[in-house]
């Protein structure tokens, strides 16, 4: 079985899956401006940037927003490549469940598609904590539909739909042993990002969806902070 890569994902880069998907993501950077209500003065923290310089939606923040200078992109990845790719964006080594910057740092957070390689579900919600602590004014995280019938990293059809235990099993057993381990891949549905977002004090969350064909394929989880 092919190797999953950087973006989590054993797709082609060339593959009718990676071309859809830089449409989707680039409808979800306009969602993120229109919905968050970002201007040319807004700065931004990139949450969970990637290495990965084969999928042209790679890092799509940071090749889409005009303003680069107001962006930091922070990851696990060595990512630092983006400053001489988008000069004005300045990159900082970090984990998402631990940022390494103060309370309101940023007037937005985004991050696109990590939020179901963090791991368990008490790690999901330590992340979007993280996330609502370093802003200002609110955050975009998007993350994959589980109930869409096609799993984007596998490319597999319906076996994400089994219990996640059985789903685990089920991977194993084709040779996808890195997809079936939660640390690398724990897809969320919307009722669970629901309940993600209720627990956040201080702010006013809502749980958007982007539709691929008809059908949700990705979920937008925006948080705008109460004025207190």
């Amino acid at each position: 079985m092919p190797e999953a890569n950087a973006q989590y994902n054993i797709a082609r880069p060339d593959s009718l899956a990676v071309r859809v998907a830089a449409r989707v993501r680039a409808k979800m950077y306009r969602d993120f401006v229109r919905e968050c209500g970002v201007s040319s003065e807004s700065t931004i923290l990139d949450v969970g940037v990637t290495s990965d310089q084969s999928y042209s939606s790679s890092n799509y923040l940071e090749a889409l927003h005009p303003d680069k200078g107001k962006i930091t992109a922070c990851g696990i990845d060595d990512a630092s490549f983006l400053e001489r790719l988008y000069p004005g964006v300045r990159f900082v080594f970090g984990n998402g469940l631990e940022l390494p910057f103060d309370d309101r740092s940023f007037d937005f957070v985004h991050s696109s598609a990590v939020l179901e390689h963090v791991g368990s579900f008490a790690n999901q919600n330590r992340f979007v904590n993280e996330c609502a602590r370093v802003t200002r004014k609110g955050f975009f995280l998007t993350t994959p539909n589980r109930w869409f019938p096609i799993e984007f990293h596998t490319q597999l059809p319906l076996v994400h739909w089994l219990p996640k235990r059985q789903a685990r099993k089920a991977l194993k057993a084709i040779g996808l042993e890195f997809f079936a381990e939660e640390a690398n891949l724990n897809l969320v549905s919307r009722s669970e990002l629901r309940s993600i977002g209720r627990k956040l004090a201080g702010y006013r969350v809502r749980v958007l969806q982007r539709k691929l064909l008809g059908w949700p394929s990705n979920l937008m989880l925006v948080g705008e902070r109460l004025a207190n």
